[in-house]
């Protein structure tokens, strides 16, 4: 079965109408300094909040690698620099996350977090929504449990 690519995500949103075209979200969110802040977010997050338990608990005691590689793919899908793909090649999201359980839990414990780290950094509401719709269907296309 071949690897589905992720869902792809707007490059421009209703509230940057008035930027250049061919701006990507990359760039919306303010390049790589700003995409760090929000992996960091993230992860901290999961770390720190209970209610993201079930997802903290799928990725091992050191999120150091995680952080790194998240930063490196979310850089490239935003539209930025592709970091994932000149280190690892294509992102085989499906195939990497495998090994590990994800289901409507962890799927849904994903979303929230970033959703959350999003809202905690000031992404933009509009830019924000995009994003959260793009975050779903890569995250449920994840899923490898029923529950």
């Amino acid at each position: 079965m071949s690897e589905k690519e992720p869902t792809q995500i707007p490059t421009a949103t209703a509230s940057a109408q008035s930027q250049p075209q061919g701006d990507t979200v990359f760039s919306l969110l303010g390049g790589e300094s700003r995409v760090r802040a929000l992996v960091d977010r993230f992860y901290d997050l999961m770390d720190l909040e209970p209610r993201y338990q079930a997802l903290r608990a799928v990725h091992g005691s050191d999120l150091g690698s995680a952080r790194q590689k998240l930063f490196w793919f979310l850089c490239g899908w935003l539209g930025g620099p592709n970091h994932y793909i000149e280190r690892f090649g294509h992102p085989r999201l499906r195939a990497r996350h495998m090994p590990f359980k994800i289901g409507l839990t962890e799927r849904d414990q994903w979303l929230a977090c970033m959703d959350q780290a999003m809202a905690e950094v000031g992404v933009d509401g509009a830019l924000r929504a995009k994003l959260n719709d793009a975050f779903f269907g890569t995250a449920d296309w994840m899923r490898n449990t029923p529950g």
